[in-house]
């Protein structure tokens, strides 16, 4: 790896820290991004002629605030605010040597940045967006590119969002009590949206991103280590660990989707289980757990199962129950009819799927998906595939409307023979 890539390697693992750490001072997302981005210019001046430091984080670090310090100075709004921090920080208003302030005496701001990105009062699109740019150090440019849309939509997402937190005074810091719990299911959403959307793409040629379900581990590792004895997050971060370590198998050499029954489990990475199971044991008693110590012990169950047939079925039931008592949704009920249909057959999984509500899923195209699917089983092909033509009105990512149209020409032909 070149020296510039090195660079750009520290900037964007430091990025969140130095953001938070500045945004301390200058109180204004705008200013302290310019900021970091100054300290980052003079990162690449200097480093590629001198070498790289040997805690390149801290030399960021402190030559951001000072540079945060100077703008305040500037600005002639140095008031006793500042130069408390200043002195806090170990930076003398006069100081011109970044080496000389002690990192570790400057708090870690980032968990308040985090929960400042995932405020409530945000859209969850200006969330996302947000915390992928401030807390994952992503670009406008990257953070589009992920989502397939537009340069300018990601970049109006952002101004709105910084402009909220603005307007309506949105406190920069972290809740306490039973506001912390209240409001800690928001930032957790937010890096379980990033996951999802690079495990199972809605839109776009490809199934999988493996840049953003890389990026939401990322996230949840970092949330982890600011929240250590948070039972949720340690389960949120077993349960992407899980998931993620079967995204090899879910695509063939085409690119084309493999079914969970149909994977080679060798493909599965073996590394990201045994992570994923230790922070779920971490995570500490399944009896009272949340929803995603929930989600991640059903996928325990198929990262431990030798085979397809093999799978604790009954146990994955009973797990959904749970999940659906303790976070209820026409999701987690279309799951577990899914498992079900696994556990009792496919009869019983369609009796299920036809107790719940229709209207609640009419626009999710697993919905019919599954009712295809359990009419296919039981040698219903006509009225599987009026189930299988339903989903792909509803479906836009191309690699599952390849999948569910293979399906509905199979029943097709089975109805027409």
């Amino acid at each position: 790896m070149g020296v510039h890539e090195s660079i750009a390697e520290v900037f964007r693992v430091e990025y969140a820290r130095v953001v938070a750490s500045v945004l301390r001072i200058v109180r204004e997302i705008d200013a302290a991004e310019d900021v970091v981005q100054e300290a980052f210019a003079q990162a690449l001046d200097h480093w590629p002629a001198r070498g790289i430091p040997d805690r390149p984080g801290a030399w960021l670090l402190t030559t951001a605030r000072r540079r945060a310090l100077d703008r305040l100075r500037r600005a002639r709004r140095m008031d006793a605010r500042a130069d408390a921090l200043a002195y806090e920080a170990g930076l003398g208003a006069r100081d011109e040597r970044p080496e000389v302030a002690d990192p570790e005496s400057i708090p870690d701001d980032r968990l308040r940045l985090i929960f400042t990105c995932c405020h409530p009062e945000l859209s969850a699109d200006s969330r996302v967006a947000l915390t992928l740019r401030l807390v994952g150090g992503l670009s406008t440019v990257e953070i589009a590119r992920a989502f397939l849309v537009p340069e300018a939509t990601i970049a109006q997402r952002l101004v709105r969002a910084k402009r909220t937190i603005r307007d309506r005074e949105l406190p920069y810091e972290v809740p306490e009590g039973d506001e912390l719990s209240a409001r800690l299911p928001a930032v957790l959403a937010v890096v379980y949206l990033i996951f999802n959307e690079g495990y199972a793409a809605h839109t776009g040629d490809a199934l999988v991103r493996d840049d953003l379900c890389v990026e939401a581990i990322r996230l949840g590792g970092m949330l982890v280590e600011l929240m250590p004895e948070e039972p949720e997050v340690l389960g949120l971060l077993a349960l992407m660990e899980l998931q993620a370590s079967r995204a090899a198998a879910r695509v063939d050499a085409a690119g084309n989707l493999v079914l969970l029954a149909d994977q080679d489990r060798v493909r599965w990475d073996r590394a990201r289980i045994e992570r994923g199971l230790a922070w779920l044991e971490r995570a500490g008693s399944i009896e009272r757990a949340g929803p995603y110590q929930l989600q991640a012990a059903i996928a325990a169950c198929h990262a431990r199962a030798a085979s397809w047939d093999a799978t604790e079925w009954p146990r994955i039931v009973w797990l959904y129950a749970t999940l659906a008592a303790v976070a209820p949704s026409p999701v987690v009920e279309l799951n577990r009819a899914a498992a079900i249909g696994m556990a009792e057959g496919p009869a019983a999984g369609l009796a299920a799927l036809d107790r719940m509500d229709p209207p609640l899923l009419a626009a999710y195209h697993l919905f019919p998906a599954a009712r295809g699917d359990f009419l296919r089983r039981l040698g219903r092909a006509a009225e599987a595939a009026i189930e299988y033509r339903a989903a792909l009105r509803l479906v836009d990512n191309a690699r599952e409307r390849a999948f569910l149209a293979a399906r509905l020409a199979e029943c097709e032909t089975a109805a027409a023979g």
